[in-house]
């Protein structure tokens, strides 16, 4: 095995050790039938929508109010996927058609 195989297997085995740690780490510092921190659900209930509002401003960051299209596809994006999220209440399919949607305004129509 030369030195950049030992390398690749290096790097794969301290991720995976990494990854492992991170899955069970958890566990282990909050066992069953012992009470979890309150800031820990705090955080359990509000990161979540934290994380998303971080995703929106990241992926609308980029839009150019002054050049064509003028951020219109990501107006219409967003209203389609508000709308259809109060409607059905499925994060999933709101990002999935979202995303295809926005796909098909950016090759096909602008």
């Amino acid at each position: 095995m030369g030195d950049a195989e030992f390398q690749k297997a290096m790097i794969v085995i301290l991720l995976t050790i990494a990854t492992m740690i991170t899955r069970f780490l958890p566990f282990l510092i909050f066992p069953a039938g012992k009470k979890v921190p309150d800031f820990v659900e705090y955080l359990g209930k509000t990161l979540p929508y934290a994380t998303m509002g971080l995703l929106v401003v990241y992926c609308l960051k980029g839009i150019s109010l002054t050049a064509f299209p003028f951020g219109l596809p990501e107006l219409f994006t967003v209203a389609l996927i508000v709308e259809l999220h109060w409607w059905k209440e499925n994060s999933l399919l709101s990002i999935g058609v979202g995303t295809v949607f926005y796909m098909f305004l950016i090759q096909v129509v602008f």
